[in-house]
């Protein structure tokens, strides 16, 4: 066998063995040798010097014998050489220093060969518990100073590698789990319990016959650390592969806790000290893989931890927790308090302040398309277009973090981040569109349009279309017909003129091949010329959410911005909640109708949450506004909001997200058409990219709206943990418009569970 070193010398010349067979292992910081003599079989591991690595050896030594003494037969046993000596160091012909320790070697079949069983992952618990109870107080100044980056509490040290990862939509998991670790755990480490522990309890590292642990090698990841880490990095491996996770955990912790009692925060802590063990593992991994590319250990390897972690993404940290006290005897995490909140929500808000559902839901949490309450229950969101690239989504959180902590201020002073941010959004309009102003919100942004447009044409009479929304200023609902004109509104004011929604489904003109559109923008054409006011602005959406999303007739924009803009007028496009790549091919709206517009409002994803929104217009209309009347917003433009926007464009683009849109919006749009085919009342499947519509009716030929079986998919998907909304005037269509990162998998639950409530409408 080749080998640097000659194994048989080394037996005979320190311990005294005669050595008849020896087999090179797997080592990471020793080079190994199973060594058969006469007197047994041993693990000879050989070091290379390092500083500080004698005085570890030492402590490592001393650990085992003191693990054999409590609990004999399940750790290797440290050989003493000649000289009585555990350690044994050798000056080479090169002058270099090796080190040498003899250890007895377990025999034994590996944990990741055994079938599992609760006894097993039972047993397994037991003897981690054994093991950290007998460590308990011991201290090495060596152990404690080892600068290891497996060690969960210097998890940081493994950020570098995360770039490495190449899948952006698989490393914003493994982001998003350092970021939880950042936030939730570090502030409780100071007071967590700490003690030397293993620290690597992996499924090769265990040795079991039949359904009991017997042994546990390899201290090479020893440190001192919390407590709980050694039982985090245990159940990561023991639920690698499993169908139930949570259901094999279990086992191991009721087991642990039988001998070495957990604390209830340290239970609590598991699911994020999991979570920052599954993201080391995959950072490590993209890492090794450049070093190893043709390594096919490690990406069969790693296949398992991706797996595990985007389940862990969707979990509820606090039903994990909830289970796990709940096995153990604790008081339980999950407590129904919404009768409370609500009861509070009431004293303190306006009832005019609405909540989703008889039954509110009280939220907790959220990662990326799925949202946390505080029952425990996980729910797939399809309905919040705001968190655009995704709840929580570590990159966004970073960018705000890092920059309020730099610096937060008005725009009256230079700002790179400004600037930088600004050009960015602007090179994603045509060239026409070259100024922005930032606001704080869409609403901010339609009454800054507004005031632009009517500075600009000189005109006051604002035309606007049916079941449009844009704001919730005074002057903004004034040209929202969807406020104005329901329950509670104050009706059209005087300068006001509606346009009839061009709906193709239900409207006088159903041709949708541009023959609608003319038709609809003729109609308009001959009102606004028949009416007393003086239109110089009109306003829409490209798809009238509020409406039911409606697409606008294809061409029909073409038509009325030619006669606007040659009367004078100025044309603002509505892009809130259709904008920033959410119509998949089309990254803005109104490039579905083959149009530019002159003002482009801005808002709700923008900043996936934080409170931001922007106007983009041309140079004729910004120079028309520059009266001599400062313009100021003490929040929009600010570098915390510009940073964070310009962080969702990064990850539109990382991420290919427009694209994904397209895809899985073609891949729903058909599910809906499907459904349309197979229920009377399913009547139409409208929309574009992410941004759906189900228009439910009682009669496909009457097309009569069907409001109440609209609430009752709503609220059957809801009793499913899946969130939608209803829209349109007679809230009769269904409405679809997730996080961007939504998947196909999560396409087919909701698809699915849309076909059972509605298949389930005969029975209700």
């Amino acid at each position: 066998m080749n080998s640097p070193y000659n194994v048989p010398e080394l037996l005979k010349e320190h311990y005294n063995l005669t050595c008849t067979e020896f087999k090179s292992l797997e080592g990471y910081d020793s080079t190994n040798f199973k060594v058969t003599t006469d007197n047994g079989t041993f693990l000879l591991k050989i070091y290379q010097e390092e500083p500080g690595l004698e005085e570890l050896l030492d402590a490592e030594n001393k650990i085992l014998l003191l693990l054999n003494n409590e609990l004999p037969g399940y750790f290797s046993n440290p050989i003493a050489n000649i000289r009585q000596e555990l350690t044994t160091t050798i000056q080479t012909n090169e002058g270099e220093t090796i080190f040498l320790r003899l250890l007895t070697f377990l025999e034994g079949s590996f944990f990741a060969e055994s079938t599992p069983s609760t006894a097993l992952y039972y047993s397994l618990g037991q003897i981690l518990g054994k093991m950290d109870k007998a460590l308990t107080g011991q201290y090495y100044s060596a152990v404690a100073a080892k600068d290891f980056d497996w060690d969960l509490k210097l998890y940081q040290c493994n950020l570098r590698y995360v770039p490495y990862i190449k899948d952006p939509k698989q490393r914003k998991w493994a982001e998003y789990f350092y970021l939880q670790q950042k936030e939730v755990v570090d502030p409780l480490m100071p007071a967590l319990r700490k003690s030397i522990i293993h620290g690597d309890a992996n499924d090769w590292n265990l040795l079991v016959s039949d359904d009991k642990v017997t042994g546990l090698i390899d201290f090479g990841d020893m440190c001192y650390s919390p407590l709980v880490n050694e039982l985090a990095i245990a159940l990561t491996y023991v639920m690698l592969g499993k169908e139930e996770p949570i259901q094999w955990a279990i086992p191991v912790i009721t087991g642990y806790h039988e001998v070495m009692p957990l604390l209830p925060p340290e239970v609590d802590l598991l699911f994020y000290l999991i979570g920052t063990r599954l993201a080391v593992s995959v950072s490590k991994s993209a890492y090794t893989k450049t070093l190893k590319p043709d390594s096919d250990y490690i990406t069969i390897s790693e296949k398992p931890a991706w797996e595990l972690l985007e389940k862990w993404v969707r979990m509820n940290p606090r039903r994990v927790s909830h289970e796990f006290r709940t096995a153990l005897g604790m008081p339980p995490t999950i407590v129904d308090n919404t009768d409370m909140l609500l009861s509070k929500r009431l004293k303190v808000a306006s009832k005019a302040l609405s909540i989703s559902f008889d039954k509110p839901i009280h939220m907790v949490s959220a990662a990326f398309q799925y949202m946390h309450d505080d029952l425990g229950n996980t729910y797939l969101d399809a309905y919040n277009n705001i968190p655009h690239v995704g709840h929580c989504h570590p990159r966004v959180v970073q960018a705000g973090q890092q920059q309020m902590a730099r610096l937060n201020t008005n725009t009256r002073y230079l700002s790179e981040v400004y600037n930088n941010y600004a050009e960015k959004l602007l090179s994603k309009f045509p060239a026409k569109l070259s100024k922005v102003f930032f606001v704080n919100s869409g609403s901010a942004a339609s009454d800054l349009a507004l005031r632009l447009a009517q500075t600009h044409s000189r005109k006051k009479g604002i035309l606007v279309m049916e079941h449009g929304y844009h704001g919730n200023t005074r002057q903004v609902i004034d040209i929202s017909h969807y406020k104005y004109n329901r329950k509670g509104g104050q009706g059209k004011a005087e300068h006001i003129l509606e346009a009839t929604l061009p709906d193709t489904y239900k409207g006088q003109y159903t041709q949708n091949d541009g023959t609608a559109g003319k038709q609809y923008a003729t109609d308009l054409v001959a009102r606004i010329k028949a009416s007393d006011l003086e239109i110089g602005t009109f306003i829409s959406e490209p798809i009238v959410g509020c409406g039911g999303q409606v697409p606008l007739a294809k061409g029909y924009l073409k038509e009325v911005y030619a006669f606007m803009r040659a009367n004078g007028g100025v044309c603002i496009n509505d892009e809130v909640q259709t904008g920033f790549g959410r119509l998949g091919d089309y990254f803005w709206g109104f490039e579905m109708q083959e149009v530019v517009p002159d003002i482009v409002i801005l808002g709700k994803p923008i900043a996936n949450g934080h409170p931001m929104g922007a106007v983009v217009t041309t140079e004729d209309i910004a120079a028309s506004f520059e009266t001599g009347m400062e313009f100021f917003s003490s929040f929009g433009g600010n570098p915390v909001s510009c940073a964070i926007a310009h962080a969702v464009l990064n990850v539109l683009e990382e991420e290919q997200l427009p694209e994904h849109a397209q895809k899985l919006g073609t891949y729903i749009l058909n599910g809906f058409e499907k459904l349309t085919e197979k229920y009377d009342w399913a009547g139409n499947a409208r929309g574009q990219g992410l941004f759906l519509g189900l228009e439910l009716v009682k009669d496909k030929v009457r097309k009569e709206p069907f409001t109440e079986l609209a609430a009752f998919v709503k609220h059957k998907l809801k009793e499913q943990n899946i969130l939608i909304g209803t829209d349109g005037p007679f809230d009769n269509t269904l409405k679809i418009k997730p996080p961007m990162c939504f998947t196909q998998a999560n396409a087919d639950e909701l698809l699915q569970a849309i076909d059972e409530a509605l298949g389930s409408w005969i029975d209700a």
